[in-house]
């Protein structure tokens, strides 16, 4: 990088060159500088391309925070293989406020640039998680609540239809009653259904723009559906979730797994301490467990109190319950 310093209208303007070394220039430039505009939106300083050189001319404070911008965007292109208008303004917008995105040893662990913030592996069973599910068409993500289970495989789906790797996303929870009854719900079908879905939708708000979503929904490019309507279908070029599986039967689990189709790959997600089936059924996330455990292209993920990522108090609270059925 090579740097010059000049006077204009009484400010020092600095002049910066950053290569472009082993970058895809198109992709990081996009259509028609698509991708430089947010930058140039947001800021005095000039940008000119130039073969595999960027200039860039302004005040130094200015050129400072452009330059940590652009590092960003080339980690983001070069981790995800894609960058567009949505993920620069997310990278301005996160370097305003003086976060730091990333660092040369997380780049791996980088799963999804979401619209506040970037999302990825943080503590080693969430690596061992994020390794599993690329390497594993279907990946079963067992522990206690706050883990990131749920988040993590929602963000795994999204960036893989961000990248054009499937062309649909399903997530699909059991509506198994825990302390109430469906029937005691106000509303239609889809009104009481709602409630046990929340969590898939809260998920994906954080990871799309609000109307994107919407669009997606509306098209039915992303589906969020109870399991039993899963039912009869083939699932072909789809990333497919299902969460809270603890609550699952055996014969549900089985037609869960069984509707899989060609490039598709599928994460279960469930904690076992906490299952709300009858006495009587026996949960088809424990049965699996020694079902497959030895079965190719499966891949199993434990998780414990030590992954917890929400408040601080529900590694307090799982502990305390350990300690209390312990007894």
């Amino acid at each position: 990088m090579r740097r010059a310093f000049f006077i204009f209208g009484g400010y020092t303007q600095t002049e910066k060159i950053i290569k472009l070394d082993g970058v895809d220039q198109l992709s990081f430039i996009g259509f028609n500088d698509s991708n430089l505009k947010p930058i140039e939106e947001r800021f005095n300083s000039n940008l000119v391309v130039r073969g595999e050189n960027i200039f860039i001319q302004g005040v130094n404070e200015e050129i400072e925070l452009i330059e940590k911008i652009i590092k960003e965007m080339i980690y983001v292109l070069n981790s995800t293989g894609k960058l567009n208008q949505n993920d620069v303004y997310t990278i301005i917008d996160l370097t305003l406020q003086g976060k730091e995105i990333v660092n040369g040893n997380e780049v791996d662990n980088i799963i999804l640039y979401s619209k506040k913030d970037v999302i990825k592996a943080k503590t080693p069973n969430q690596i061992s998680y994020w390794k599993s599910v690329q390497q594993n068409d279907i990946c079963f993500a067992i522990g206690p609540a706050g883990t990131g289970k749920t988040f993590l495989a929602v963000a795994f789906a999204v960036a893989a239809f961000k990248k054009n790797l499937v062309r649909k996303i399903i997530l699909a929870r059991p509506a198994v009653e825990a302390g109430e009854s469906l029937g005691f719900l106000p509303g239609d079908f889809k009104e009481k259904i709602d409630p046990y879905l929340r969590p898939l939708y809260d998920a994906l708000e954080e990871m799309i723009p609000t109307e994107q979503l919407k669009n997606y929904l509306e098209k039915n490019l992303i589906e969020i559906v109870p399991l039993a309507f899963m039912r009869g279908r083939t699932l072909n070029n789809a990333y497919v979730i299902l969460d809270e599986a603890q609550n699952a039967t055996g014969m549900q689990m089985k037609m869960f797994l069984t509707r899989l189709g060609p490039n598709s790959k599928a994460i279960i997600t469930g904690d076992i301490t906490q299952i709300d089936l009858p006495t009587y059924s026996q949960s088809g996330l424990v049965q699996v467990k020694e079902i497959l455990k030895n079965v190719d292209g499966v891949g199993f993920v434990y998780f414990d109190k030590f992954d917890v990522v929400r408040h601080k108090l529900v590694k307090d609270i799982i502990e305390a319950y350990e300690k209390h059925n312990s007894k």
